[in-house]
């Protein structure tokens, strides 16, 4: 039989066995203990009650020398004590047989139930339990004494493990002091502040003619010295002991209180509980929640797992809606997947106001309450693995852009001016956009339109960048006119069908380009083999006279060498062309100055960037290393890549492909100045039919930058500081106007490098109870990391000497990594999973519980169509590589 909040998890049991735990998750994420209650009090709309640990002692040793051990503990889930092996068991859930449950209710029907206990300390306590009992007063004094025994407590710590007691005495009455023991306790800073702690005391004691029930309810929490293992304040206090019964004893009944206390529902009807027959209540409706596993279908000495995510509470408030409201909670593929629909329709970012700018002025007042946190929220290590990260993204991405932005225009502009417009624009959209999560880059549907119109320019005899002055100013003024109408509401309606559309195909656009970039490589440094133009570099002997030797000193192998020795040649793979000239030969052949080992040494460096970035990001999941070892190694996954993938090639000294980036400041195109003029040498009517390709442009950026901020601003990523569409676009707006007037490139967001931007700045719980995963809180949402990012781009040109050791192909592997990590990130991946999978071994996805297969076929066979056929319609050239592209360049 399985408790409530585990029907999600389902789990067989011997015997009527019942699993336990009773825990909430948001949309499908485990909690902290502090996360766990304040989302529950929160959906309920109920003030929030601390967590609890509860610790179970067991009385050992009836009937000789009799003392208190701590045998189990629960935070979120079962711990078991090994004695022999000398540790906790790993944290599980926990199982009960129903007849326990059902004699712990008698138990307590019959026994002491005291509600708001003015009990200060252990003693007093003690005094008020015995008091109300029907025993006589030797009883009670061998009883008192009993319980004021100090327990024994097994504790971890970072070296050994100790037994938190010396032979059992009496607990001492100053309980100002805790032991050593306790407060070096490493279970510690597992709980969250306001923590507190219940403890149950349970075990066979011969002398009672009767079984002893009591729980207590402190009406202060109080400190129990060495009661407890951890000195925490204690809230519930539950002794269950008595003489020998059949069955599994008084440590089931113990454990069966334990369950009960870990169960939050339960734990708050007993907070608030008046009376016994309210405590009853509260275990009758967990009760009514377990599930029943049939006897025979499994080891019960084997243990439960804790489950990835576990249900939220709201799902266990009203039963019948449960598994309706569970679909709308846990599935985030439905209508709140998106910040224009939700539960209560469309967020307040995209709220038509009916005035001019209205939704620009809404935006401005929301993000202004923020602006000083903006800055304050940045000061955190995470911040600084994530500037280098994307850092090293934006320059590659600049570096990538320019040169082919220079082949299309034909240096009209080139590398320094996609530096200097990178920089400038993306420092001013971090400073004052609504989402400065965002990251702006040029992007592959611009950089067509580019190239189209320098071709127009070009063969009709037009001047280029005047006429393309007036093309921005136009697009800026479209822009605006749509910011002033409040045209970004729109996005409402991207449907989650359109979303996944638009981050596959970018994403496999990164992974196509970043695989495409290493199989250039092998045509610049090609790979030797035998037959290969390229291939063989033999030594030439001169003869006594100054002639050709016509034999060699070289003992023949195979054929090939005595062919050469022949010609009066020695093949150079037996004599290297260094040891041929000290010798007195001379290196001959095409491959005598080849180094015929680049390709494949960059295609070991590309690998180990990306498999080592794709490592360290996982680690943090993994059972190796200490948590904060693993969340660091995490943080900086794409930063220790890089580093040794530049370690790596730095060893070898192989004269593998580097980073470089422009060292002088001034203009690509010789003669021009950094202003361009309106019209050069263009006529008047030039400025007016420059709306027409404007109107095109402004309708793909319009597109490009909306898609992109409906995907940052999903509610999954549990934002807080709200959206800004409306004046994110009216940046955009004003930056295509500046960089026009420069002569620099466009801009626009850059969907890859700002997903990979905000999966660098998650944030999760650091006080995660023994078996539960660390659950996602949101991004860090500040505005320094992308200003930082976007200055240190601007003064790369200082920082020439050294990002040329920088190989590209580590880089390369760094964009394969953003690239698959933006893919998986998506349900698109998932369910073409499902395409290729037998029904048999389909994973248990809540979608297809409530959707038929066939129709999620059908979903995701359009889905693939539109997505081959997007890219596929594209004319032949122009594709643009990843590094160059942020956004899909069709459709």
């Amino acid at each position: 039989m399985k408790l409530p909040g585990q029907e999600e998890h389902e789990t067989s049991s011997a015997r009527e066995n019942v699993s336990a735990g009773g825990l909430d998750s948001d949309h499908g994420s485990s909690h902290s203990p502090s996360g766990s209650s304040e989302t529950h009090s929160r959906e309920l709309g109920l003030p929030k009650d601390p967590p609890l640990f509860i610790q179970l002692n067991e009385l050992l040793g009836w009937p000789e020398a009799l003392e208190w051990r701590e045998t189990g503990r629960w935070v979120l889930f079962e711990e078991k004590l090994e004695v022999g092996a000398g540790r906790w068991s790993a944290p599980h859930v926990p199982t009960l047989a129903l007849p326990s449950l059902q004699k712990l209710h008698s138990l307590l029907a019959k026994g002491l139930v005291l509600l708001d206990c003015p009990a200060r300390n252990l003693l007093e306590l003690v005094e008020q339990v015995i008091r109300a009992e029907s025993l006589s007063p030797e009883l009670r004094g061998q009883l008192q004494a009993l319980l004021l025994q100090r327990p024994q407590h097994y504790i971890q710590t970072r070296t050994w493990p100790c037994w938190g007691s010396t032979p059992p005495r009496k607990a001492s009455l100053n309980e100002g002091v805790p032991p050593k023991e306790q407060t070096q306790n490493p279970l510690r800073q597992k709980l969250p502040p306001g923590a507190e702690v219940a403890a149950v005391l349970t075990g066979e004691l011969g002398f009672l003619p009767q079984p002893l029930g009591a729980f207590v309810r402190l009406r202060d929490p109080v400190v129990l010295g060495t009661l407890t293992e951890l000195p925490l304040p204690s809230r519930f206090f539950c002794l269950l002991l008595g003489p020998a019964m059949p069955g599994r004893g008084y440590r089931e009944l113990g454990r069966a209180a334990a369950v009960l206390l870990s169960d939050l529902q339960f734990q708050r009807s007993v907070r608030r509980a008046s009376n016994l027959q309210d405590l009853l209540a509260a275990l009758d409706a967990f009760l009514e929640e377990v599930t029943v596993l049939p006897p025979g279908r499994w080891d019960p000495t084997a243990r439960i797992l804790p489950p990835k995510c576990l249900p939220s509470p709201h799902k266990r408030s009203h039963p019948p809606e449960r598994e309706i409201r569970g679909l709308s909670a846990s599935c985030a593929a439905g209508a709140e997947h998106s910040p224009g629909r939700g539960p209560q329709g469309a967020c307040p970012e995209l709220q038509r106001t009916g005035r001019l700018f209205g939704g620009l002025a809404q935006d401005v007042s929301r993000k202004a309450s923020w602006y000083s946190t903006d800055f304050l929220d940045a000061l955190h290590p995470q911040c600084f693995s994530a500037v280098l990260y994307i850092y090293l993204a934006t320059v590659t991405n600049a570096i990538t852009f320019g040169g082919l932005l220079g082949d299309a225009t034909d240096g009209a502009q080139g590398v320094l001016e996609s530096f200097l417009g990178t920089a400038s624009a993306g420092a001013a959209f971090c400073l004052l956009a609504g989402q400065p999560l965002t990251i702006l880059s040029s992007t592959g549907p611009v950089l067509v339109f580019e190239r189209l119109l320098f071709s127009f320019s070009r063969d009709h005899n037009l001047d280029y960048l005047p006429f393309r002055l007036w093309v921005g100013i136009w697009v800026a003024t479209f822009c605006l006119v749509l910011v002033a109408t409040e045209a970004s509401v729109l996005v409402r309606y991207f449907t989650r069908f359109t979303e996944e559309g638009f981050c596959a195909l970018i994403s496999l656009i990164f992974i196509y380009d970043a695989l495409g970039k290493m199989v250039n490589l092998t045509h610049a440094y090609p790979i030797q083999r035998p037959g290969s133009p390229g291939y063989g570099c033999f030594c030439q002997y001169p003869g006594l006279q100054g002639n050709e030797s016509q034999w060699a000193t070289t003992k023949p192998k195979n054929r090939d060498d005595i062919l050469s020795m022949d010609l009066g040649l020695v093949n150079a793979s037996l004599l290297p062309p260094f040891e041929c000239t000290q010798q007195g030969g001379q290196p001959r052949g095409p491959g005598c100055h080849t180094v015929p080992d680049i390709a494949f040494f960059s295609l070991l460096l590309f690998l180990t960037s990306f498999f080592f970035a794709t490592a360290f990001k996982h680690v943090k999941t993994s059972h190796f290393f200490p948590s904060v070892v693993r969340k660091v190694l995490s943080d900086f996954s794409s930063v220790l890549a890089i580093l040794l993938g530049c370690g790596l090639d730095a060893f070898l000294g192989l004269a593998t492909p580097k980073l470089t980036v422009p060292t002088e400041f001034k203009p690509t195109l010789p003669g021009r100045g950094w202003l361009v003029s309106p019209f050069g040498a263009n006529p008047w009517w030039l400025s007016v039919a420059a709306a027409l390709p404007a109107l095109l442009l402004s309708i793909l950026i319009f597109m490009d930058q909306q898609i992109t901020a409906v995907i940052l601003n999903r509610a999954e990523y549990k934002l807080q500081k709200g959206a800004g569409f409306h004046l994110d676009l009216f940046c955009v707006a004003v930056l295509i106007l500046l960089t026009s007037t420069l002569g620099l490139p466009w801009y626009v967001s850059a969907t890859v490098i700002s997903l990979a931007h905000m999966d660098s700045l998650r944030r999760e719980s650091r006080a995660c109870a023994p078996g539960e995963a660390p659950s996602f809180l949101g991004i860090r949402e500040q505005r320094l990391t992308g200003l930082v990012v976007f200055i240190l781009t601007g003064l790369s040109i200082f920082l020439a000497p050294v990002l040329k050791f920088i190989p590209m192909p580590v880089l390369y592997g760094i964009f394969l990594y953003m690239g698959v990590a933006a893919l998986s990130s998506i349900q698109f991946v998932k369910r073409v999973q499902l395409l290729l999978m037998p029904a048999k071994h389909q994973p248990d996805l809540l979608l297809l519980r409530h959707v038929p297969l066939n129709k999620v076929h059908l979903f995701t066979a359009i889905q693939l169509v539109c997505l081959v056929a997007g890219p596929g319609g594209c004319p032949k050239g122009t594709r643009v590589g990843l590094l160059s592209t942020g956004t899909p360049l069709a459709g």
